[in-house]
């Protein structure tokens, strides 16, 4: 709630004004309201409006400008990590600031952040007061709110923004096209570019530039209509445009989806024919077709006359090749290219990373995937959860549950560990039969906020029973019911047979009373599947009970 605060203290004027009115007869004696300083501006209020507009408004950050210009107010909006608190302060500006008249450049500002953060209502809210404004606008504004669409997986909020733009007095461009159309392709609607390139000329006045042929080609093979993407790439001489290598970086591209690599080779060649040098991508769509069929040494091959021909492999070149790699096992080629992808600054994926910790510690080098992890540490690749879990999975499968602990620890102390962390954790020490020390990971866990899910419970209920202690197991099933973690089949398959191991098949029927006295249905087909395969044999006392709670779990 904002404070409204007056300009001048009114605290004594209900005091003057009663001492006015004892006095009316005498117009001679002094007038204290109109001695009073505040008089000449509240006598020339005489309405509700203007007796607000003599109040000010509390701005939303404090300090805020005295002088307010919008070169300044598109800077704080910029810099403001608070999405609501931008918001506020755009409309404290143009609402409060004596002078301050917002322009085209703070309604841009704005939109954008609000586009980027997903933010469409209130955006929405602000393209329609820009329209109403009458301020000039630029298209770089639409063209931001349908790229942002298009990401978002809204293409008919895209098409309605492209639609729209001559209403705010913006002539379309073929910019603005463009980047429909790659929203389009982003949402997979291939056939909707094809039919807006056919009619942007008759339907919006706009003409095709090369860039929109090579977005028409990408859509048609991605849709697998290679032989249309060429007839357009044929015909482009007849509209005027000159192809170029990124036309036929995308005509390889499909070759390579199909699987087609003499066709993609061809493609290639003649890319080098008509004397272009291939970039990193054009190398790089080419070697992933090779690794996607398994010819693995052909990849390489083209890896190497990439580095003769004195171009350097980016980011994606080395996730193609260390993945490929990684497929075929060979751990120490993924090693040595995530190495120099490292050392040339480039940030590895979080399942990059994951698959060479994975092939590395399958060949029974956990050390090297521990260096690894720490090297990534020294590199300000901080490894997330994803990767530190696959390490400390194999850790623990490899026995060294002491040393995954410490890794959790290390990482700990730089992130906050998910229920994935954790879970992989206590997998490994219930596993290795430390279920002490997995109780108080749980308790760690819950004591920050981290809720165990279904997978959680199985893993203690497992532990407890490998140790001979159904009974606990029963006791985290009742816990788990408490705290409305609904259990699976796994769950009272694990809990069942530990039971049977430990001779207490009569407790069976507690598991099974306390999974269905609940008024709730906990047991999916499957779960009924369980009691019926494991309770069946036991005795045949059990088919009445089974019968009596399927009944009333029915009814």
């Amino acid at each position: 709630m904002k404070r409204l605060r007056p300009h001048q203290p009114l605290h004594h004027l209900t005091t003057a004004t009663r001492r006015a009115s004892h006095s009316s007869g005498d117009l001679s004696a002094a007038d204290p309201f109109r001695d009073h300083p505040s008089h000449h501006r509240l006598s020339a209020i005489t309405t509700k409006d203007s007796l607000l507009k003599s109040y000010t408004v509390a701005p939303p950050i404090k300090p805020w400008p005295i002088r307010l210009h919008p070169k300044r107010l598109v800077s704080m909006i910029k810099l403001q990590q608070n999405l609501d608190l931008a918001l506020q302060i755009f409309h404290h500006a143009g609402n409060f600031h004596p002078g301050f008249s917002h322009n085209y450049d703070t309604y841009h500002a704005m939109i954008e952040k609000l586009a980027r953060a997903r933010a469409f209502d209130p955006m929405e809210t602000l393209m329609s007061d820009l329209r109403r404004s009458k301020i000039k606008c630029g298209e770089n504004l639409f063209v931001t709110v349908i790229r942002n669409y298009g990401i978002a997986s809204r293409p008919k909020s895209a098409i309605r923004t492209f639609v729209r733009v001559r209403d705010f007095g913006v002539d379309r461009s073929v910019r603005s096209f463009n980047t429909l159309l790659n929203a389009l392709i982003q949402n997979k609607k291939f056939d909707l570019v094809h039919l807006l390139f056919k009619n942007c000329r008759d339907k919006f006045g706009i003409i095709p530039n090369v860039f929109t042929c090579n977005i028409l080609i990408k859509a048609l093979c991605k849709k697998n209509d290679l032989e249309r993407a060429i007839r357009v790439l044929d015909e482009m001489p007849a509209m005027g445009m000159v192809a170029n290598a990124v036309t036929y970086t995308t005509v390889l591209g499909g070759y390579c989806w199909r699987g087609d690599m003499e066709g993609a080779k061809k493609v290639f060649d003649e890319i080098l024919d008509r004397g272009w040098v291939p970039d990193a991508t054009t190398y790089t769509v080419l070697m992933d077709g090779y690794c996607k069929q398994g010819r693995l040494m052909d990849a390489v091959k083209v890896m190497d006359d990439m580095e003769e021909n004195g171009v350097d492999a980016n980011d994606v070149t080395y996730g193609v090749m260390i993945e490929a790699f990684c497929k075929e096992k060979k751990c120490g080629e993924a090693m040595n290219l995530l190495n120099d992808m490292l050392e040339k600054k480039y940030v590895p994926s979080s399942s990059l990373c994951c698959k060479v910790i994975d092939v590395l510690c399958e060949g029974g080098k956990v050390e090297e995937a521990c260096d690894l992890w720490k090297k990534l540490l020294r590199k300000n690749c901080t490894p997330d959860n994803a990767i530190s879990s696959a390490l400390i999975y194999w850790l623990c499968k490899k026995g060294k549950v002491r040393e995954a602990r410490k890794l959790f620890d290390e990482f700990e102390k730089g992130s906050i560990p998910s229920i994935l962390t954790y879970n992989t954790l206590i997998e490994g020490m219930c596993e290795k039969g430390e279920l002490q020390e997995a109780g108080r990971l749980w308790d760690d866990m819950v004591e920050k906020g981290c809720v165990p899910n279904v997978f959680t419970y199985n893993m203690l209920i497992n532990g407890f029973c490998k140790a001979g202690k159904a009974s606990e197991g029963i006791r985290i099933l009742e816990e788990m019911l408490e705290k409305e973690c609904y259990p699976n089949k796994f769950t009272y398959l694990l809990l069942i047979e530990g039971l049977r191991r430990s001779g207490k098949e009569e407790d069976v029927l507690k598991v099974l009373e306390m999974s269905t006295s609940r008024g709730k249905q906990l047991l999916d087909v499957d779960s009924w599947e369980v009691f019926v395969t494991n309770v069946g044999g036991i005795s045949e006392s059990w088919k009445p009970v089974l019968e009596s709670v399927m009944t009333n779990t029915a009814i």
